[in-house]
């Protein structure tokens, strides 16, 4: 298993108010999580932080996950934690009202992949079914598309775009999606934030994820490639390879 995690302001925000990471638990287990943030006054940034550090404190210090129901029980129990903490925080610190953060994850072993998704970040697979999104985006204009009102050609360009029904910390209680995937030698998995999924279509999201480049060079051409076409916000991403003669056994 290979992982590479890259995070970019973009060309016209001031502030990075997305996070993630790769972090291993004590058994090699790999979680990778990306976060956006919002919220005024750099709130967002404030939401993403907490839900990272939260997020690898408690998987860092995890046992060892056997089976798809010990994953998805691991990220719901850890997800409906970090939101009562932002929840709180944001109602303790006036500055913080209102403050969330999508968040999309993704706990990796030999045999399967979990994903848990709130928000508009999602997460891709490439194996040898081609390249997908494995998420549904909780945004209105996901809705409008999924209830027929609009086409996925309006949705590219409509006002309300960034309009989320669902975020992190926002409310005392979060619904989430999860799923479980087998996960085999060859697929990858790509987590990012809509800085980049706004940008990259998908047929070029598979272009670049399939190429020979290293997985540090895959992800700096990701960002280069969605500040080429303007930048507008924060570029967040993480990638998870499957490769399995590097796992030394």
């Amino acid at each position: 298993m290979k992982a590479v995690f890259m995070t970019d302001r973009g060309k016209v925000r001031l502030h990075n108010e997305d996070n993630g990471g790769i972090f291993i638990n004590p058994d090699g287990q790999r979680l990778a999580i990306v976060a956006d943030g919002m919220g005024g006054h750099r709130a967002g940034d404030v939401a993403s932080d907490m839900t990272i550090k939260h997020l690898k404190g408690l998987w860092e210090q995890s046992s060892k996950i056997h089976t798809a129901e010990e994953a998805e029980k691991w990220l719901k129990e850890a997800v409906l934690e970090v939101n009562k903490q932002l929840f709180q925080h944001s109602l303790n610190n006036t500055e913080c009202e209102g403050m969330g953060t999508t968040v999309v994850g993704a706990i990796c072993t030999n045999i399967f992949a979990t994903v848990v998704n709130i928000g508009d970040s999602r997460c891709y697979l490439l194996n040898e079914s081609g390249f997908k999104q494995l998420t549904e985006d909780h945004s209105l204009v996901n809705e409008l598309v999924r209830s027929g009102q609009i086409t996925k050609e309006d949705a590219e360009n409509h006002p309300r775009k960034n309009v989320l029904l669902r975020a992190l910390g926002t409310e005392e209680s979060v619904e989430m999606d999860l799923k479980t995937i087998t996960f085999e030698e060859g697929d990858a998995l790509l987590l990012c934030s809509d800085g980049l999924s706004n940008k990259v279509g998908l047929e070029e999201m598979e272009s670049v994820i399939k190429n020979e480049l290293s997985l540090e060079e895959k992800a700096a051409e990701f960002i280069k490639r969605a500040n080429q076409y303007g930048g507008e916000d924060n570029i967040t991403l993480a990638i998870v390879e499957y490769q399995e003669f590097n796992e030394g056994r």
